[in-house]
């Protein structure tokens, strides 16, 4: 409940909330440590008791989010590889972009649209979309603006709906949104970490029935 509390006191009925959704959903992109799903789905939650609109949430959202996104590729274009990689020297970081770097060549667009909901993942798929030839900025927008989308949809309606189930004790509902949100990401992370194991086994097979 004082996580509910705190987030309200930031997330209310005011009309500058659409403003912070927006601002708070586009640094995410380039700065993964600002909550914006824990933001968006609480905004859904006030939405859910009729105190902000729930289109204008998944809006302000998902414009926040492609604008992000754009900064990302677009500073992944203007600063390239190296520079990128300096930046991020972290080994989790360097793991992030190689793993990046592999799927777009094959996952381009599904993976632009699944990594908006790998925390620390989108970062690195954007930034690395820049520094890829393969990948156009005609192409990056198409499946940005759809990843977008999507993700602001999924994040505020799941706040709106657990906030209609309990809309005696909203925090309940709150809790219960991030508790889903939670296990989506993990679900993401399992079939991603089930891939990357399966992919050398299946190249070595490949490789002993070629010989």
């Amino acid at each position: 409940m004082n996580l509910f509390n705190q987030l309200v006191e930031l997330v209310s009925d005011a009309w500058w909330t659409y403003p912070l959704v927006f601002l708070v959903s586009m640094v995410d992109a380039f700065f993964p440590l600002v909550p914006s799903e824990s933001v968006v789905i609480t905004a859904g939650v006030v939405a859910g008791a009729g105190d902000l609109s729930l289109p204008f949430v998944i809006l302000f959202a998902a414009t926040g989010a492609i604008v992000g996104d754009n900064i990302s590729y677009g500073l992944g274009t203007w600063l390239g590889e190296h520079t990128v990689k300096r930046l991020f020297r972290s080994d989790k970081a360097r793991h992030g972009f190689e793993w990046a770097e592999r799927q777009l060549e094959v996952r381009g667009f599904y993976l632009i649209v699944v990594a908006r909901f790998i925390p620390g993942g989108r970062t690195a798929v954007t930034f690395a979309s820049g520094y890829t030839h393969g990948m156009t900025w005609r192409r990056f927008i198409v499946a940005d603006v759809a990843a977008g989308l999507i993700w602001a949809s999924y994040a505020a309606s799941l706040g709106y709906f657990g906030g209609k189930q309990f809309e005696e004790a909203p925090w309940k509902g709150l809790l219960l949104a991030f508790v889903v949100a939670a296990g989506l990401a993990a679900a993401v992370e399992l079939v991603r970490w089930l891939r990357a194991r399966r992919t050398p086994a299946v190249e070595a097979a490949s490789e002993t029935e070629s010989t």
